[in-house]
Protein backbone atom coordinates (compact mmCIF):
# COMPACT_ATOMS: atom_id res chain seq x y z
CA UNK A 1 0.00 0.00 0.00
CA UNK A 2 1.28 3.44 -0.88
CA UNK A 3 1.59 6.01 1.86
CA UNK A 4 -1.36 8.32 2.30
CA UNK A 5 -0.59 11.90 1.22
CA UNK A 6 -1.76 14.83 3.25
CA UNK A 7 -3.43 17.89 1.67
CA UNK A 8 -0.49 20.24 2.00
CA UNK A 9 0.54 23.22 -0.03
CA UNK A 10 3.04 21.00 -1.82
CA UNK A 11 3.23 20.14 -5.51
CA UNK A 12 0.45 17.90 -6.76
CA UNK A 13 -1.50 17.05 -9.87
CA UNK A 14 -5.26 16.55 -9.91
CA UNK A 15 -6.37 14.15 -12.61
CA UNK A 16 -9.66 12.97 -14.01
CA UNK A 17 -10.33 10.34 -16.63
CA UNK A 18 -13.45 9.72 -18.64
CA UNK A 19 -13.74 6.22 -20.06
CA UNK A 20 -15.34 4.88 -23.20
CA UNK A 21 -16.51 1.55 -21.82
CA UNK A 22 -16.23 -0.74 -18.81
CA UNK A 23 -12.57 -1.53 -19.54
CA UNK A 24 -10.23 0.49 -17.35
CA UNK A 25 -7.91 0.82 -20.37
CA UNK A 26 -10.59 2.75 -22.31
CA UNK A 27 -9.68 6.33 -21.37
CA UNK A 28 -11.21 8.73 -23.88
CA UNK A 29 -10.51 11.99 -22.02
CA UNK A 30 -8.01 13.20 -19.45
CA UNK A 31 -7.90 16.39 -17.44
CA UNK A 32 -4.67 17.31 -15.64
CA UNK A 33 -4.29 20.29 -13.28
CA UNK A 34 -0.95 21.01 -11.62
CA UNK A 35 -0.68 22.98 -8.38
CA UNK A 36 2.46 24.25 -6.68
CA UNK A 37 2.76 26.17 -3.42
CA UNK A 38 -0.98 26.55 -3.05
CA UNK A 39 -1.67 27.79 -6.60
CA UNK A 40 -2.87 26.17 -9.78
CA UNK A 41 -0.13 26.75 -12.33
CA UNK A 42 -1.18 24.65 -15.35
CA UNK A 43 -4.22 22.97 -16.87
CA UNK A 44 -4.31 20.51 -19.74
CA UNK A 45 -7.14 18.60 -21.34
CA UNK A 46 -6.82 15.75 -23.81
CA UNK A 47 -9.12 13.59 -25.86
CA UNK A 48 -7.78 10.07 -26.31
CA UNK A 49 -8.59 7.43 -28.90
CA UNK A 50 -9.59 4.40 -26.80
CA UNK A 51 -8.58 0.87 -27.85
CA UNK A 52 -12.10 -0.08 -28.98
CA UNK A 53 -14.19 1.94 -31.46
CA UNK A 54 -17.36 1.97 -29.39
CA UNK A 55 -18.16 4.61 -26.79
CA UNK A 56 -20.53 3.09 -24.24
CA UNK A 57 -20.67 6.12 -21.94
CA UNK A 58 -21.49 8.95 -24.35
CA UNK A 59 -24.66 9.51 -22.33
CA UNK A 60 -22.49 10.40 -19.31
CA UNK A 61 -19.72 12.59 -20.76
CA UNK A 62 -20.94 13.44 -24.27
CA UNK A 63 -17.83 12.07 -26.00
CA UNK A 64 -18.50 10.14 -29.21
CA UNK A 65 -16.27 8.07 -31.48
CA UNK A 66 -16.31 10.98 -33.94
CA UNK A 67 -14.67 13.14 -31.23
CA UNK A 68 -11.82 10.71 -30.58
CA UNK A 69 -11.30 8.60 -33.72
CA UNK A 70 -8.44 10.81 -34.94
CA UNK A 71 -6.98 11.65 -31.54
CA UNK A 72 -3.78 10.08 -30.21
CA UNK A 73 -3.88 6.79 -28.35
CA UNK A 74 -2.79 6.83 -24.73
CA UNK A 75 0.64 5.52 -25.78
CA UNK A 76 0.99 8.34 -28.35
CA UNK A 77 -0.22 10.96 -25.86
CA UNK A 78 1.91 9.83 -22.90
CA UNK A 79 5.09 11.79 -23.84
CA UNK A 80 3.02 15.03 -23.74
CA UNK A 81 1.33 14.19 -20.43
CA UNK A 82 4.28 12.76 -18.50
CA UNK A 83 6.20 16.06 -17.96
CA UNK A 84 3.19 17.55 -16.14
CA UNK A 85 3.24 14.65 -13.69
CA UNK A 86 6.93 14.81 -12.82
CA UNK A 87 8.14 15.93 -9.43
CA UNK A 88 4.76 15.81 -7.73
CA UNK A 89 4.21 14.74 -4.14
CA UNK A 90 0.84 13.16 -4.92
CA UNK A 91 -2.02 12.88 -7.37
CA UNK A 92 -5.52 13.97 -6.36
CA UNK A 93 -8.72 12.57 -7.80
CA UNK A 94 -12.33 12.25 -6.75
CA UNK A 95 -12.93 8.57 -6.04
CA UNK A 96 -9.21 8.13 -6.57
CA UNK A 97 -9.31 4.34 -6.83
CA UNK A 98 -11.09 4.69 -10.19
CA UNK A 99 -8.64 7.19 -11.70
CA UNK A 100 -5.66 5.30 -10.31
CA UNK A 101 -6.94 2.06 -11.89
CA UNK A 102 -7.53 3.78 -15.25
CA UNK A 103 -4.04 5.30 -15.21
CA UNK A 104 -2.46 1.96 -14.35
CA UNK A 105 -4.50 0.04 -16.96
CA UNK A 106 -3.74 2.58 -19.68
CA UNK A 107 -0.04 2.54 -18.84
CA UNK A 108 0.01 -1.26 -18.84
CA UNK A 109 -1.85 -1.44 -22.14
CA UNK A 110 0.48 1.18 -23.67
CA UNK A 111 3.56 -0.59 -22.26
CA UNK A 112 4.74 2.50 -20.41
CA UNK A 113 5.85 2.60 -16.79
CA UNK A 114 3.11 4.10 -14.61
CA UNK A 115 4.17 6.85 -12.21
CA UNK A 116 4.65 5.59 -8.68
CA UNK A 117 3.00 8.42 -6.81
CA UNK A 118 0.46 8.19 -3.97
CA UNK A 119 -3.14 9.24 -4.61
CA UNK A 120 -5.24 11.48 -2.40
CA UNK A 121 -8.98 10.90 -2.71
CA UNK A 122 -10.88 14.19 -2.59
CA UNK A 123 -14.09 12.31 -1.81
CA UNK A 124 -12.56 10.97 1.41
CA UNK A 125 -10.88 14.30 2.06
CA UNK A 126 -14.23 16.14 1.91
CA UNK A 127 -15.76 13.69 4.37
CA UNK A 128 -12.82 14.12 6.75
CA UNK A 129 -12.44 17.91 6.59
CA UNK A 130 -16.05 19.10 6.18
CA UNK A 131 -18.13 16.02 7.10
CA UNK A 132 -19.92 16.29 3.76
CA UNK A 133 -22.39 13.58 2.78
CA UNK A 134 -23.12 12.69 0.09
CA UNK A 135 -19.66 13.29 -1.33
CA UNK A 136 -20.27 13.10 -5.05
CA UNK A 137 -18.16 15.70 -6.83
CA UNK A 138 -21.14 18.00 -7.56
CA UNK A 139 -22.11 17.91 -3.86
CA UNK A 140 -18.62 18.85 -2.69
CA UNK A 141 -18.35 21.60 -5.30
CA UNK A 142 -21.71 23.01 -4.27
CA UNK A 143 -20.64 23.00 -0.60
CA UNK A 144 -17.45 24.89 -1.48
CA UNK A 145 -19.01 27.18 -4.09
CA UNK A 146 -16.89 25.77 -6.92
CA UNK A 147 -17.92 25.80 -10.56
CA UNK A 148 -18.23 22.40 -12.16
CA UNK A 149 -19.17 20.99 -15.53
CA UNK A 150 -19.44 17.43 -14.26
CA UNK A 151 -17.90 14.68 -16.42
CA UNK A 152 -15.80 17.18 -18.34
CA UNK A 153 -12.35 15.83 -17.51
CA UNK A 154 -10.68 19.23 -17.15
CA UNK A 155 -13.50 20.69 -15.06
CA UNK A 156 -13.52 17.65 -12.77
CA UNK A 157 -9.71 17.74 -12.38
CA UNK A 158 -9.75 21.45 -11.60
CA UNK A 159 -12.49 20.91 -9.03
CA UNK A 160 -10.34 18.23 -7.37
CA UNK A 161 -7.36 20.58 -7.26
CA UNK A 162 -9.50 23.31 -5.72
CA UNK A 163 -10.87 20.86 -3.13
CA UNK A 164 -7.32 19.96 -2.06
CA UNK A 165 -6.37 23.64 -1.83
CA UNK A 166 -9.53 24.47 0.15
CA UNK A 167 -8.89 21.55 2.51
CA UNK A 168 -5.36 22.78 3.10
CA UNK A 169 -6.67 26.25 3.92
CA UNK A 170 -9.28 24.77 6.27
CA UNK A 171 -6.74 22.55 8.01
CA UNK A 172 -4.19 25.33 8.45
CA UNK A 173 -6.61 28.21 9.02
CA UNK A 174 -5.14 30.22 6.17
CA UNK A 175 -7.08 32.41 3.77
CA UNK A 176 -6.96 31.76 0.08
Amino acid sequence: MRSRPEPTGSTFVAIDFETADYGRDSACALGVVRAERGRIIDRQSYLIRPPRPYIEFTYIHGITWAHVSRKPTFRELWPRVKPMLEGVDFFAAHNASFDRSVLEACCTSARVKPPIVPFLCTMRLARKIWSIRPTRLPDVCQHLGLRLKHHDALSDAEACARIVLAAHRSATGTAG
